[in-house]
């Protein structure tokens, strides 16, 4: 029976890692957690060298708790992480992070459709600084052309009558002041881009949600963390959101986001009863 190559003999061979280059990248087992480690921009020893506190935390309490926490997949985890780094504009990183998901079980064109919609809350530019990334990973894995979604396609039946209501409020309260904007979000953003079949409406909603949280727009948190739950977000798993984007984000923007998400818990709760 053949063995299977360990994690950097493979990188080396596939190409992910330079053969000249695997030697530095080594670094004690009995001290990672993070998988893939031969994968990263920056070795551990390299980062040791700059910061050994910042190694020791990425591998413990990082890899070694944050990641391995119940109520967030490490499915789900992946896509909230490349929603923060998509927003944030931490698009080198994603090079990591996209292997890492399609290992944790995230579809490439999930990740591409991830793109897609982040595009609209991150910017255009953002959104095309990851694809740079990103192509890399799907070259490197055989991802094809047809393997991803369509630019054009069949879209999922619109909730008429939630569609309506929420248009309804963006047309009185803005048509005055921008009716491009009014028009775009309504027939495009939702009645398109929200309607596509290629990301589940529930992964919608975790990718926005991680977004503006990471991105330090909690007043745009509401009505998206209400959608996300009625999408079937847990109050468990929104509290995980949290606490991966705390390591992703910072404490601040967490801390921002935390009063939102409260009250919206509260009143989900009290309405409920």
């Amino acid at each position: 029976m053949t063995k299977s190559l360990p994690p950097l003999a493979m990188a080396v061979l596939v190409g992910l890692v330079p053969m000249e280059t695997a030697s530095a990248q080594q670094a004690d087992p009995a001290t990672v957690q993070q998988p893939n480690v031969a994968l990263r921009r920056l070795s551990p020893d390299q980062v040791r060298q700059v910061a050994p506190a910042l190694e020791q935390l990425t591998q413990q309490p990082l890899y070694g708790e944050v990641w391995k926490r119940a109520d967030l997949s490490p499915r789900d985890r992946s896509l909230v992480t490349i929603a923060a780094m998509i927003i944030r504009g931490e698009a080198p990183a994603l090079s990591y992070y996209a292997n890492q998901a399609i290992e944790n079980g995230v579809k490439p064109s999930e990740i591409s459709e991830t793109i897609v919609h982040l595009a609209f809350y991150a910017g255009w530019s953002k959104a095309f600084a990851a694809v740079g990334p990103v192509h890399e990973v799907f070259a490197k894995r055989g991802v094809q052309q047809q393997d991803l979604p369509p630019a054009l396609g069949p879209l999922l039946p619109l909730a008429v009558e939630e569609d309506e209501a929420r248009s309804a409020g963006v047309r009185d309260s803005f048509s005055n002041v921008s009716a491009g904007v009014v028009d775009y979000t309504n027939d495009l953003l939702f009645r398109q881009i929200w309607q596509r079949p290629y990301l589940s409406a529930r992964d919608r909603s975790l990718v926005t949600i991680a977004a503006l949280i990471a991105d330090g727009k909690a007043q745009q948190l509401t009505y998206h963390l209400n959608r996300g739950m009625d999408h079937g977000l847990s109050e468990g798993e929104v509290g995980e959101v949290l606490t991966q984007l705390a390591f992703y984000a910072g404490w601040p923007s967490v801390f921002s986001a935390l009063p939102v998400v409260k009250d919206v818990f509260a009143k989900r709760q009290a309405a409920a009863q």
